[in-house]
């Protein structure tokens, strides 16, 4: 079948899951404000440009999770939820997503910001399949650390193509929506590649190449 792919933060979203995450635990007083914002920060910034290294983040964003009873963890997701990620939700994304399933397409969201995060966000959305990275669990706790490879940059073609061949898919007529200059190695695999609010890079190479662009963003 025909895949609509779909990036999450800042593409479906109108805002990062991820940071916006990193935030709700800081006023939560789950991690050290001060120390913590910093560095979330700076990681944010440094995806922004282009030059996050992904190992030194994962590092920072699993550790949380390592650090808290899965139950606690989990209402605090549920607050995030109603919170932070309810308000990012714009209808012109869902919209979107309406258009591709009445078509009968395969919806699927693949993103950079882990599993524990994005799940419930994928189901509110009602998109049922999420190629996300993915949080090591041993024993049914988190360790801190990631599992297989990450999902980013040529990671998500690599996950990508792991799932495909689990399915004995292909990307045959397949769209790919994002935001972000670190999506440039999927964008250039897929058939119909589209840049949804993307970043002034991602925007010049999109111009450059006459790939569609499209503003899901309406606040």
């Amino acid at each position: 079948m025909t895949l609509a792919i779909f990036d999450l933060d800042n593409t479906l979203l109108n805002g990062d899951s991820d940071h916006a995450w990193g935030q709700f635990l800081i006023d939560a007083g789950v991690v050290d404000g001060e120390r913590y914002r910093q560095r979330n920060d700076q990681f944010y910034r440094d995806y922004e440009a282009g030059r996050l290294d992904i190992e030194q983040y994962l590092a920072f964003a699993l550790e949380p999770l390592a650090s808290q009873e899965l139950a606690t963890l989990r209402q605090l997701r549920e607050r995030f939820m109603q919170e932070r990620v309810e308000p990012m939700i714009e209808p012109a994304a869902e919209a979107l997503i309406n258009r591709h399933r009445e078509r009968g397409e395969t919806l699927v969201i693949i993103t950079a910001t882990n599993r524990f995060v994005t799940e419930p966000i994928a189901a509110r959305l009602g998109i049922p399949n999420l190629i996300a990275t993915e949080p090591e669990v041993v024993e049914g706790a988190f360790t801190g650390r990631v599992a297989g490879t990450p999902c980013f940059r040529d990671g998500k073609i690599t996950r990508l193509e792991e799932w495909l061949l689990k399915r004995s898919d292909t990307l045959d007529g397949s769209h790919f929506y994002s935001d972000s200059r670190n999506d440039l190695p999927l964008l250039e695999t897929v058939p119909n590649p589209v840049a949804t609010n993307p970043d002034p890079a991602l925007r010049d190479v999109a111009r450059h190449r006459g790939w569609p662009i499209m503003d899901l963003q309406t606040r």
